[in-house]
């Protein structure tokens, strides 16, 4: 498939943009951010200002992310979707680990990834 025109944008920007703000959340002292950040050697106070690079990481891949989902609904290949996202959280669990993350920490993010693609896949589904 090399024709983007049929890809549904709007589901996949929404995609991004809501895995996004799930991700302030999730990472937030609202739910996990306290215990993981403790588990991940990060400071979470005020002082600190947002890290550039990371954010900007983060929406890329959540973009990156969120096509290939996109592309998968096109061609209704949802199974490959789900490998994708499991894909990218067991890459976050193999990083995890040689970074020395706790359990926790480590689960959060796999979690993430699980949570953010899942989100993707709704949009994809009722747009």
């Amino acid at each position: 498939m090399e024709d983007f025109t049929q890809l549904n944008w709007l589901a996949i920007g929404l995609g991004v943009i809501v895995a996004f703000i799930l991700g302030w959340l999730w990472y937030s002292p609202i739910l996990f951010g306290e215990k993981w950040a403790s588990g991940s050697g990060v400071r979470l106070d005020k002082s600190h200002k947002m890290p550039a690079m990371a954010m900007l990481a983060q929406l890329l891949a959540l973009f990156c992310l969120s096509l290939v989902i996109g592309i998968t609904a096109e061609v209704e290949a949802l199974i490959t979707a789900v490998l994708v996202i499991l894909c990218c959280a067991f890459f976050a669990a193999s990083a995890g680990g040689f970074s020395q993350k706790s359990s926790y920490a480590i689960w959060v993010d796999v979690g993430y990834r699980i949570a953010a693609g899942s989100v993707m896949i709704v949009f994809q589904g009722i747009l």
